[in-house]
């Protein structure tokens, strides 16, 4: 297994991604704007300093990645604002879109380059993003962002094929 990015992986779910990747023998990339002692005792690479919703953030990770050949990039950065139509706010959907959304499709992009046949881009969504599945509600920034994420995930999948990844 070779080098494996994940995002957010100071804790929750992309903690736990980066300890079983990295049990399995992956060379685990932890990206995350602060790190965790939780993190720094996997043992892992961590990138920190990285706020992936800041477009620069994309092209300076893309630099300290640019020696690495990528196998698994994780967009596992995420936001969950609980919300309901009586308060949503528009600051806290857009903040949820950018992270949810916009910075994986870039952040993507800009890795692009270190990505190669057999590679695999991840982005962790929910089945709050499902349009189907909608049957309570509420949290309307969170499904509306991971809806707008799945529909870049098969865009995505679209482009990428041609490069086998």
């Amino acid at each position: 297994m070779g080098v494996s990015v994940v995002t957010g992986a100071n804790r929750g779910i992309g903690l736990e991604l980066a300890r079983q990747l990295n049990a399995r023998g992956a060379i685990v990339v932890a990206v995350c704007r602060n790190s965790s002692p939780a993190l720094d005792a996997l043992g892992v690479r961590v990138e920190c300093g990285i706020d992936v919703t800041e477009p620069a953030a994309w092209s300076k990770l893309a630099e300290r990645l640019a020696h690495d050949d990528i196998d698994l990039l994780v967009q596992n950065a995420g936001l969950l604002v609980a919300d309901s139509l009586e308060d949503v706010d528009p600051d806290a959907v857009r903040a949820q879109f950018e992270l949810n959304a916009i910075a994986p499709l870039f952040l993507t992009r800009a890795l692009a380059s270190r990505l190669h046949p057999g590679s695999k881009v991840a982005l962790i969504t929910s089945r709050m993003g499902s349009i189907a599945d909608n049957s309570s509600g509420r949290y309307y920034g969170y499904r509306m962002s991971k809806a707008a994420l799945n529909a870049a995930g098969v865009c995505l999948a679209h482009d990428l094929k041609p490069r086998g990844i």
